[in-house]
């Protein structure tokens, strides 16, 4: 019983917990730390910070001593060596030997100290690589959710206009009673609602396309039931706008992450270079062996003439790793002389990709300083369309409020009324899209001076 009692209860829970999701409306913010944490993009790339902090391990690594043990045990059968006495027997002996070896590199071109410098500074490129795949998901992020925000107002805008075009419908039903206008003008009421209907399924066909790009852009696997908080948070400001385009231009060189990816690159390919000319310095290494080895043979006595006087057996196995061990231990110096042209071909290819990175960095440059000014004039077109778009729909409200009052009394017929509430719901579209497109473009300007889309988690 409590078994059962327990199960309904995990039932009852999971079942709240999935129409509390359900019922949940997204907001920007919810969006952007859900992708910030569920984007494979984003997973991969934390994958290649892991790589490069393993990377700087393995560098910091090549300043310590290498240290390595072995052992064997081997049976020799016929007439083979004592690698004990070094006497020839025609017999099976066993022979154990056990070893341990330690290696420091004491000098190696500086090598491992340039290794250890790109290894940090690939720790940092990568970390700036994840910065910047972040910042990429923010703008997309963005960029779809205003994209089901403007359909969203899109349909309600729609929905209204029918909502309007069915109350003119009932009075062109009312006038044509009346005799005051003709019957046609009924029947181009009622195309006009078919239109009107037209228009609600097309937006609601791009809003769903809009909710599931969005989802789709987040990884979810449920998109129809995901909706979005219709009141967004990116709210436009035009205040950046009294800014110079050559001071924001400044902030983004100091803080784009772009620009500081180019420049680590930079640094790591004068460290390759550096690296590549350190293979034509000597290297010097310092080692150490230690070695013993047991015989599990008995051991012949012999006489002053070689001939066999007695047998005596294998010494105790610790005496023996005790009596044979032996050691060793040096230095190695290694001059390169010629390598097949390996070390010099190594030292042109880090040139090449040493100017490549600083084609790059300028490139960098160039782009950050072309994207600035486009953001900003971009930013600057849309706030002017906005408010061309705000001014041409109050003219249109006005002439369409002047088209009803004459259709009242008979002066105009229903096709031009139609004609002109079709020019109000373009204008009225037209506002909500230069609306959505100033305050992304608006957003982008204010990224690129080091303000944040949405706040994060």
């Amino acid at each position: 019983m409590k078994k059962i009692i327990q199960s309904i209860s995990v039932f009852l829970f999971a079942f709240t917990f999935t129409l509390n999701a359900q019922s949940n409306k997204w907001s920007l913010d919810d969006c952007v730390n859900y992708a910030l944490k569920n984007n494979i993009s984003i997973q991969q790339t934390e994958l290649d910070t892991q790589n490069a902090a393993i990377d700087k391990k393995q560098a910091f690594g090549n300043f310590l001593p290498s240290i390595n043990a072995a052992a064997s045990h081997s049976w020799n059968i016929g007439l083979n060596q004592d690698i004990t006495t070094g006497i020839l027997q025609n017999k099976t002996t066993q022979f154990t030997s056990v070893s341990g070896t330690v290696g420091v590199d004491i000098y190696k071109g500086l090598q491992n100290q340039n290794e250890l410098r790109k290894a940090n500074l690939s720790l940092i490129a990568s970390q700036y690589q994840l910065v910047k795949m972040k910042e990429d998901i923010v703008l997309n992020v963005a960029n779809a959710y205003l994209q089901v925000l403007f359909n969203l107002e899109n349909l309600k805008v729609q929905k209204d206009q029918l909502s309007i075009d069915d109350k003119q419908l009932q009075r062109t039903q009312e006038l044509v009673k009346a005799g005051t206008i003709a019957r046609g003008d009924l029947l181009d009421a009622k195309a006009t609602i078919a239109s009107d209907n037209q228009k609600i399924v097309k937006a609601e066909n791009l809003l769903l396309i809009s909710k599931l790009s969005l989802s789709q852009l987040l990884q979810l696997k449920d998109f129809m039931n995901f909706d979005v908080v219709e009141e967004s948070t990116l709210k436009a400001d035009n205040s950046i706008l009294l800014n110079d385009p050559s001071v924001i231009l400044k902030v983004a060189k100091e803080q784009r992450t772009e620009l500081k990816i180019a420049q680590t690159n930079l640094a790591i390919a004068e460290k390759n270079l550096v690296i590549a000319k350190g293979g034509f310095q000597p290297t010097l290494k310092g080692f150490y062996n230690y070695n013993t080895r047991i015989s599990y043979a008995d051991i012949a006595l012999r006489d002053l003439n070689g001939a066999v006087i007695g047998v005596q057996g294998a010494p105790p196995f610790f005496e023996q790793f005790n009596t044979n061990k032996g050691q060793s231990f040096g230095a190695q110096l290694n001059i390169p002389i010629f390598n097949g042209f390996s070390i010099r071909n190594n030292v042109e290819r880090s040139k090449v990709n040493l100017k490549k990175s600083k084609i790059a960095l300028e490139q960098q440059n160039l782009d950050l300083e072309r994207n600035v000014y486009t953001a900003f004039t971009d930013a600057k077109g849309a706030l002017e369309s906005h408010e061309s778009a705000i001014e041409a729909l109050q003219a249109r409200q006005e002439s369409f409020r002047y088209a009803q009052e004459k259709f009242d009394v008979g002066l105009m017929n229903s096709f031009e009324l139609s004609q002109s509430q079709i020019l109000l719901s373009n204008a009225q579209s037209e506002v909500l899209r230069t609306k959505y497109d100033y305050i992304f473009k608006i957003k982008i300007l204010e990224f690129y001076f080091g303000i944040p889309i949405v706040k994060r988690d």
